[in-house]
This record gives C-alpha cells, structure tokens and sequence, in this order.
C-alpha cells in the first residue's frame, strides 16, 4: 500500500462520502486547503484514504482524515497515519494535533495520541482535541 501526494480535487470526494454526505461538497473544504498537503491511497486507480495537514512551526495538524466506508477496518487508516507520522517526523515537526471524532479515539490512542480538555460538538458531532509529541 503506497501513500501518495494528492490534490485538493483528488481527497474532496473522500471527504465528502465520508465525513458529511448529507452536506454539500464545498462544506468539506477548509480555508487552508490550498497551503495544506493532501495524501492518500489509491486502490484500482481510486482515491479510497486521504489526510490533509496543515503546519505552523513546527507544529502539524491533521484535518479530514477520511476512509472510504468499504475499506475500513482493513488496515488503510492505519498505514496512513503511519506514513503521516515518519513524515512530519522527518520533517523536523515536534507535535501532531487533531480534532478526533469522539468515535476513533481507540483507532488514534492505539498510535499514542492522548485526549486533551473536554468533548466538544461541531455540526452535531462529539470530539476530542487529540495530540501527540513526535
């Protein structure tokens, strides 16, 4: 599995099925989108994973990290945030942060990402602020 630099084009459509499918597609783009790195796995030519991450120092934040439905549980989310972690790790960023869905805090705490504060909503939906020193 080969993860892969993206286009803002490319992860749209993964946000979208993913993360808010009752939105519309402009509601999956964030306001840094064009200063971000995007990547993703492909799978028979498909955009199935993708990860946006934005920097500021040497800090690093992850945003719309989404796995198609169908590939879940089969180790794609995993290898990508693998890769996402050597990555900024080489890139000399010392701490990894996130919004997390209330319902993955098992999948990021499995990577040694630890809850910060208190569950917060956005749109409806529960999260945690999650980070990690690289």
């Amino acid at each position: 599995m080969q993860v892969e630099v993206l286009t803002i084009e490319e992860v749209l459509p993964v946000r979208h099925e993913v993360l808010w499918p009752n939105e519309p597609v402009a509601f999956c783009r964030v306001a840094e989108d064009d200063v971000g790195e995007h990547f993703g796995v492909r799978q028979n030519g498909e955009v199935i994973c993708v990860a946006s991450v934005f920097f500021e120092g040497d800090t690093a934040r992850l945003r719309k990290f989404a796995n198609s439905t169908e590939c879940q549980g089969q180790g794609v989310g995993s290898a990508v945030l693998e890769f996402l972690i050597e990555h900024l790790r080489a890139r000399g960023v010392r701490v990894f942060w996130f919004d997390a869905r209330a319902s993955a805090l098992d999948f990021y705490q499995r990577f040694g990402f630890a809850v910060e504060g208190e569950r917060f909503y956005k749109h409806g939906v529960a999260y945690y602020r999650m980070s990690r020193v690289l």
